[in-house]
């Protein structure tokens, strides 16, 4: 499996923060099999291999859905891990209105101890309306990583092919996110300190921290800002790499505007498909390239993987099958 040093920096959400545990990788937003159904997923944790316990049992691995359009949360589900004897388990909760802006256990209990996989097997919990998965699994973003490292020059190679992450996936009724779409959703990682809840970690949009938030200080900033502040802290970042990029003043503007702020925006009444949310084998990575090269260049050569299962979790199997 290649180093971190070689599928960091441009791959999707990857590696952008200094704990492994709380790093989120990507987020997914797409109908479900089931008509008035909408499947979740947020992915943390580049490297689940390397550690004993692939997630951190103090954190919060959030989901949040703005319905209003003022990029503050009005639905939220928080996800809290749980050691148990021979393995662990995992319950959500579903918070509304001022709850959803919160953090940690708050809210009604949606899903309670259900299993998590880390040996490969699938456990899938089924309460209340929900369905949840959650364990190790093969990591579904795709991209010719070393071609974005070298100038653009594609081979179609795909490292993160060889990947695992850990995967949450959660299927809920579309009535639980919103009573009418489109909806604005985000990811996000919190955890106490000092008797505060800190954020320290987010996604959205496929790459946008590490693509467009460049000197290393607008890294940890931009990971930590919330959505509503985004725009105001942000724009004329964004605006000054679009412009180095080649971009006219106007349409700089307008394009780190479509970047911010940072939510994945889902319409279930419409044609799925990135940018209506996003499935798992949509090549954001040429979207990506694209905005990059102001559309001088539009494929990388890599594509979709192939052990994507066509139903529930969906996420292919991890390639570390087992741990010792």
């Amino acid at each position: 499996m290649d180093s971190t040093e070689d599928a960091g920096g441009v791959v999707s959400d990857h590696f952008d923060t200094d704990d492994p545990l709380t790093d989120l990788t990507d987020l997914y937003a797409f109908p479900a099999s089931a008509v008035g159904r909408t499947v979740l997923v947020v992915d943390f944790n580049p490297e689940p291999a390397a550690q004993d316990v692939p997630f951190d049992t103090a954190a919060s691995y959030e989901l949040k859905v703005d319905t209003d359009g003022d990029a503050e949360a009005d639905v939220a589900f928080h996800v809290i891990f749980s050691p148990s004897s021979g393995g662990a388990t995992a319950t959500v909760y579903r918070s509304t209105g001022s709850l959803a802006r919160e953090s940690g256990p708050v809210g009604d209990v949606v899903v309670s101890w259900a299993p998590v996989s880390l040996d490969g097997e699938i456990h899938v919990t089924e309460a209340k309306g929900y369905r949840f998965f959650a364990g190790i699994r093969s990591d579904p973003h795709f991209k010719d990583v070393k071609g974005f490292q070298n100038n653009f020059q594609f081979t179609g190679e795909d490292p993160v092919a060889l990947r695992d992450v850990v995967g949450i996936v959660l299927e809920v009724p579309n009535h639980a996110l919103a009573s009418s779409p489109p909806i604005r959703i985000w990811a996000r990682t919190t955890r106490m300190a000092g008797g505060t809840s800190m954020i320290i970690d987010q996604a959205g949009l496929p790459g946008t921290n590490n693509a467009w938030a460049v000197e290393d200080a607008d890294h940890a900033a931009f990971s930590v800002t919330p959505p509503s502040r985004q725009v105001e802290l942000f724009l004329d970042k964004f605006e000054s790499v679009l412009r180095g990029l080649g971009y006219p003043d106007e349409e700089a503007n307008a394009t780190a505007r479509g970047l911010l702020p940072d939510v994945l925006t889902y319409n279930w009444l419409e044609v799925p498909g990135f940018p209506n949310g996003r499935c798992l084998t949509d090549d954001t990575a040429d979207w990506l390239l694209a905005l990059l090269t102001r559309g001088r260049i539009t494929s990388d050569g890599a594509g979709p993987h192939t052990d994507l299962l066509d139903e529930f979790p969906y996420l292919g199997p991890p390639h570390v099958a087992s741990r010792s």
